[in-house]
């Protein structure tokens, strides 16, 4: 057994299943899973957004402004001063970077968990067997209620409509919809507003704009229970968000320019 195995994967596979074991319906479990493991990294999205306000303080500062009209002409030398003036005041400029780091593998072991779960076939059975701790029963959770409102979450998500199939992909995608809206709607809300010309902008536009179809896609593609965990992860970080007033509305609902 590797590390990853021991330290994340194993640790989260069981506790859904144990979620499970009460509730009796997948859905319900990841969705309540999902809120658990939001709440235990909690401190680190709030560590994340001190991180960043600290960063947005210092470039609004006048001493970052001063530096950017002296060395406008030098980008190297303004570089080295904007890492000056980050020492002197006590902000690593990678600390707002560290949680996200850290919260990585945690997403990717809440992906790995919720597949992994809904194991469907004989091979997939023996494999969650073998991440099960001695006190899981297997055999008395698994393949018993699979099916939360329309869909099965082991099979990609459709809704039927009196049968109605206009694109020939066995219904409507509801879920991956959900997530595409989700997923921006929370790429927008927690992007910071930036300075024009500011180094990242572009790639953060451009991070807003495929972020969502790419999530969107894989909760098209994949089983229905990774779009249930896609859905219930983008309202609880923006929920977070919102509980710490963080949240940019700026970036759906732009003010009007007043007229000179």
């Amino acid at each position: 057994m590797n590390f990853w195995d021991l330290l994340i994967l194993d640790p989260m596979i069981n506790i859904l299943l144990g979620i499970y074991s009460v509730i009796g319906n997948f859905g319900i479990a990841i969705i309540l899973f999902t809120l658990l493991i939001r709440a235990i990294t909690y401190p680190l999205t709030r560590s994340q957004i001190k991180g960043t306000t600290a960063m947005q303080d210092m470039q609004k500062s006048p001493e970052f402004q001063k530096l950017q009209k002296k060395y406008k002409d030098d980008k190297q030398k303004l570089q080295q001063a904007q890492m000056e003036l980050y020492k002197e005041k006590g902000i690593n400029p990678l600390g707002s970077c560290l949680p996200t780091l850290i919260q990585f593998p945690i997403i990717i072991g809440l992906y790995q968990a919720v597949i992994r779960a809904l194991a469907v076939t004989p091979t997939q059975m023996i494999e969650l067997n073998s991440h099960a701790y001695p006190f899981i029963n297997i055999s008395k959770l698994v393949m018993i209620n699979n099916q939360f409102l329309w869909m099965d979450l082991s099979q990609p998500e459709r809704l039927s409509i009196f049968g109605i199939d206009l694109f020939g992909i066995g219904g409507i995608p509801v879920l991956a919809i959900i997530v595409v809206i989700t997923t921006f709607l929370q790429s927008r809300l927690m992007t910071p507003p930036s300075q024009p010309g500011e180094q990242g902008a572009q790639m953060t536009q451009a991070m807003n704009l495929y972020m969502p179809l790419l999530m969107g896609y894989l909760a098209f593609s994949f089983a229905a229970g990774l779009a249930v965990y896609f859905v219930t992860s983008n309202l609880a970080t923006i929920g977070s968000y919102a509980m710490m007033g963080r949240l940019n509305w700026d970036n759906l609902i732009p003010k009007r320019k007043e007229k000179a």
